[in-house]
């Protein structure tokens, strides 16, 4: 089965070279000139995954992004031409999953897809966690705290179930960033930081305020989730 991947960036040449690259590498691609094509292309279709530029006119990636996460939790990938912290850390906090920056390698920007995709499909043999009032859905790839759906991204998601794996152990930012992203990766704490912060956010939403406790001068782990 072939996997969908939206393109959006207003230099049309970028799009041609990103759309090459995926194409050979099985993917099926769509492409949008601007964040509010691309809002309605993802509407009206929804795409496995959204590689999005940060540096668009009227509607930039970071806001496209926003727009993207009030109706869905697509993976994002963001192309940005600075590679700035600043960039990176509002990037994950909107709810991007990745980044590439500007002059990218396409075979890089494959492997990135590749491994965003292989996070948001749950294993099968993987079923369903339970701690507290929280549960994972693996194979659903669903998050419910007391009853009421959390929408994640695939990151997220990640990021939970490595913490659910073993709830009483405190793990430090890298050991929870390879479980991720892998080892050799390049993210830093900052990344894991945003990251933490959206789930903490989510969890506060609905009455949690201790879903994910830091263990001072340790690492992280998970809190009882219980109100």
């Amino acid at each position: 089965m072939t996997t969908d991947i939206l393109v959006v960036d207003d230099d049309a040449s970028i799009r041609s070279v990103i759309r090459m690259a995926l194409e050979d590498a099985g993917f099926c691609v769509s492409e949008a000139e601007n964040g509010k094509a691309a809002v309605v292309e993802q509407r009206r279709t929804p795409r496995a995954l959204v590689v999005l530029d940060i540096g668009m006119p009227e509607l930039d990636g970071f806001e496209t992004c926003k727009s993207l996460r009030s109706f869905s939790a697509v993976p994002v990938l963001f192309l940005t031409a600075r590679d700035d912290e600043i960039d990176r850390v509002l990037g994950f906090q909107l709810g991007g999953d990745d980044y590439v920056t500007k002059p990218f390698s396409p075979r890089e920007l494959v492997l990135r897809i590749k491994a965003i995709l292989a996070r948001a499909r749950p294993k099968e043999t993987e079923t369903l966690l339970v701690h507290g009032d929280l549960s994972l859905r693996m194979l659903a790839h669903e998050a419910e705290l007391a009853g009421q759906m959390l929408e994640l991204t695939a990151t997220e998601f990640a990021l939970l179930n490595t913490l659910m794996a073993a709830p009483e152990r405190v793990r430090t930012r890298d050991q929870i960033i390879t479980s991720i992203y892998g080892a050799n990766n390049v993210m830093s704490d900052r990344t894991i930081d945003s990251h933490i912060r959206n789930l903490r956010h989510k969890a506060q939403a609905i009455g949690y305020s201790d879903i994910i406790r830091t263990i001072h001068g340790v690492g992280l782990r998970l809190g009882s989730c219980t109100t």
